[in-house]
């Protein structure tokens, strides 16, 4: 019998859900090499390998094999060869653009262990998609809103949640749409550099964001009485000052954000919160030309800094901050324990603040590889946004887990059966 590839599901599964990898058909404890491959939109491509020996009947089963040293990962990693994926281009993150088409995943075995892949003994390829069967996509082009608005499939309403990504800019729909999947009406709101939007991070003016969120409590298919936010990075930050400033929101979720207003001005009626100060000095750039911008805030606890701290003690939301304690991009943990002191200091309900060691700044949805360093647009050159690859995975695991629980509770008043804290 000719070696096999067994996959489960067979064709094609969603990105965020696990994929099973089996191969067939080999001989009794025969060495082979496992190989994935994907292209994103612009062609780039991403590939991770892994050294493996079958058992005595020549099966192979990621689940129950552990990989051996000389590849991409090693140990028990049943989806390993869809974290370690790396680009072959330095400084690449992946990111999917369109979330109605899906990746393409390639799978081949080769025979042996050595440094150039040997005979091809078996291929297949593997859908990973972005959209279940029945979730609708509506482009949102409402007053000033630039937005995509993601329903699940069935009679709503369903609990509604705004989503916002980082000073990338554009309009990233994959993670709102990964979330509709699981059942909440989602948006995802475009803030600058799209369409007509402001090009550049400047300033920002709240009055949009309240736009987007009286559009979704208005919304026949969003369940009342109040939504939910989510924010990443710069996205957080904003997330924090919609909360303290604008009705409506009963949960938000931060990962890696900031309680301190970063980057551009924003301005709300008549009330300007300043930018948190930048010191270039504190940059440390390694021999291999990329930035460590750790240090390159300033402290919102001190002298004239304290004006960018957010007065998140005016909302009226639970928070919960998801924080990678190996963040290069800043000081996510710090940010999150001090904003708990705040709410706390005034009398309101402490945070949750889950923590993952050894996770990075970019915490995605489930299975997407940990990018250690790109492009950051603020600063003009690659930065690094810390973690370990291993780590970051699971987190990213556990996050979304926690993520999805919270607005269960918190927009639909029921738990959804997940607790797991690493």
């Amino acid at each position: 019998m000719a070696p096999s590839i067994r996959l489960s599901p067979a064709a094609r599964s969603l990105f965020d859900e696990p994929l099973a990898i089996a191969v067939q058909g080999l001989g009794p404890r025969q060495q082979v090499t496992l190989r994935t491959s994907l292209r994103d939109e612009t062609g780039q491509l991403f590939q991770a390998s892994a050294h493996y020996q079958a058992g005595d009947d020549g099966e192979l089963d990621l689940a129950r094999c552990p990989a051996l040293p000389g590849g991409s990962f090693s140990g028990l990693e049943p989806m390993g060869l869809l974290w370690a994926l790396q680009p072959q281009k330095p400084f690449w993150r992946l990111v999917k653009r369109d979330v109605q088409s899906p990746f393409l995943l390639q799978l081949e075995v080769f025979e042996g262990h050595g440094e150039r892949p040997g005979r091809l003994l078996a291929q297949a390829q593997h859908e990973r998609a972005f959209l279940r069967d029945g979730v609708r996509r509506v482009p949102v082009r409402e007053g000033r809103i630039r937005a995509t608005l993601f329903l699940p499939p069935g009679n709503g309403p369903f609990p509604g949640i705004i989503d916002l990504y980082g000073t990338g800019g554009g309009l990233p729909e994959y993670r709102a749409c990964l979330l509709a999947n699981h059942g909440f009406a989602v948006l995802a709101l475009a803030f600058y550099s799209y369409e007509d939007l402001p090009k550049e991070m400047k300033e920002f003016h709240l009055e949009y964001f309240e736009e987007a969120v009286n559009y979704m409590l208005q919304h026949t298919q969003v369940k009342g009485p109040g939504i939910g936010l989510l924010g990443h990075s710069k996205g957080g930050d904003l997330c924090v000052s919609m909360a303290s400033f604008l009705k409506g929101i009963t949960a938000t979720a931060l990962i890696n954000g900031s309680v301190a207003n970063v980057g551009a001005v924003l301005r709300y009626k008549d009330i300007t919160i300043p930018p948190l100060g930048v010191n270039r000095k504190r940059i440390k750039v390694s021999k291999s030309g990329i930035a460590d911008i750790i240090d390159a805030l300033n402290n919102p606890l001190e002298g004239p800094d304290r004006q960018s701290f957010i007065p998140l003690e005016k909302a009226e939301c639970c928070f919960l901050f998801i924080v990678g304690q190996d963040d290069h991009n800043w000081k996510s943990e710090f940010f999150a324990v001090e904003g708990s002191k705040r709410l706390q200091a005034h009398g309101k309900e402490k945070p949750e603040i889950v923590c993952y060691p050894g996770a990075g700044h970019y915490i995605e949805p489930p299975f997407f590889p940990m990018c250690a360093a790109s492009m950051h647009l603020l600063f003009g050159k690659p930065v690094m946004w810390g973690g370990e690859p291993k780590a970051h995975c699971e987190a990213q695991i556990d996050a979304w887990q926690q993520i999805q629980a919270f607005f269960h509770k918190h927009l639909t008043g029921k738990s959804s059966g997940t607790s797991s804290k690493l």
